[in-house]
């Protein structure tokens, strides 16, 4: 495949509507600038007639390219596609209904270019959307800014840039399209920036996100911490908080019954019997919990061992004949 200087990757859902102008505005961009360039437009299961003018597209212009999937599998796999077969030495994400101008990309291939970094990540400073959506964005935005220690202000900005070869050693999917930058990071990809993006209201159709995807985004945040930490050695986790609990439970149990043997031999009153105490009770399930957390250490670890990636690591450069 023939590289070119920018790729730009298009995920969509029901936009007919818009595609004409974006790959109009998107070709304007790219000529005044001289780029070579393509377009991958990732159908993901549209019900309306978007694939169609897809394909009318690039009837007219080859620099655009479709993929379509046969059902809706969410915005990372359309992503993940899209990043499978890009050639550009830049690749550039947008959305689909012109709330992302292309007028951006220059810019953004400049800092990729000539500042070295390895993600730029948009920020809409300035949002057209209601309060019922912009609250819950900062919130999510300062949670996603203190577990990751990546200080960007809007991590779901679709527009963002990245190097050739960041998109090739990661993989986006379920819907952790929200923290690109994070699993960028997780595998060495340190130089990531943010340029102040314009964000236009929607123009055609109706967003297809709504507020369950706030939730949805908490729990991918712990999922995608907690993979990127220990996908290669599960037993760092369950392990360690297997120990403290067995520990726990044992410290309790001996203490109730280090109790009751003194007591025993100073001839003092015995007082409760130790299954009656709560804290027998506190100490049993201390140390079966802690047993069950090293047992799954234990297995991740044998699954981790059989998996034919576990050595898989990015190589950024080499030296000499291999």
């Amino acid at each position: 495949m023939k590289a070119v200087d920018i790729s730009v990757v298009v995920p969509l859902l029901d936009e007919e509507e818009s595609l004409p102008e974006l790959a109009s505005w998107i070709k304007k961009v790219m000529e005044e600038h001289q780029y070579t360039y393509e377009v991958i437009m990732v159908n993901d299961g549209s019900r309306d007639n978007s694939w169609k003018v897809i394909q009318e597209l690039h009837q007219k212009n080859n620099n655009i390219k479709g993929i379509s999937f046969q059902r809706n599998n969410g915005k990372s796999a359309a992503l993940n596609t899209g990043f499978e077969h890009a050639s550009g030495n830049v690749v550039i994400t947008m959305d689909a209904d012109l709330q992302d101008s292309p007028d951006e990309i220059p810019e953004l291939y400049r800092m990729i270019m000539d500042e070295g970094y390895d993600l730029v990540s948009g920020w809409k400073k300035r949002r057209y959307d209601p309060i019922t959506k912009t609250i819950p964005t900062k919130i999510y935005n300062a949670a996603t800014r203190m577990a990751s220690g990546i200080y960007l202000h809007d991590f779901n900005c679709g527009l963002k840039a990245y190097k050739n070869e960041v998109i090739k050693n990661i993989e986006v999917y379920g819907e952790m399209h929200r923290y690109i930058p994070v699993i960028a990071k997780w595998e060495g990809f340190t130089r990531i920036g943010e340029k102040v993006v314009q964000h236009r209201s929607r123009k055609y159709g109706y967003t297809k996100f709504g507020l369950e995807r706030f939730v949805n985004g908490l729990l991918d945040l712990l999922s995608i911490m907690f993979v990127s930490r220990f996908k290669k050695k599960p037993m760092h986790f369950f392990g360690l908080l297997g120990v403290i609990s067995f520990f726990l439970g044992g410290g309790f149990s001996v203490w109730i019954l280090s109790q009751k043997v003194y007591r025993s031999f100073m001839h003092l009153p015995i007082g409760r019997e130790v299954t009656d105490q709560p804290l027998f009770y506190l100490a049993l399930v201390l140390i079966i919990i802690g047993v069950q957390l090293f047992l799954a250490g234990f297995l991740g670890e044998l699954i981790s061992l059989n998996n034919p990636h576990r050595n898989d690591y990015s190589v950024k450069d080499k030296i000499g004949d291999f």
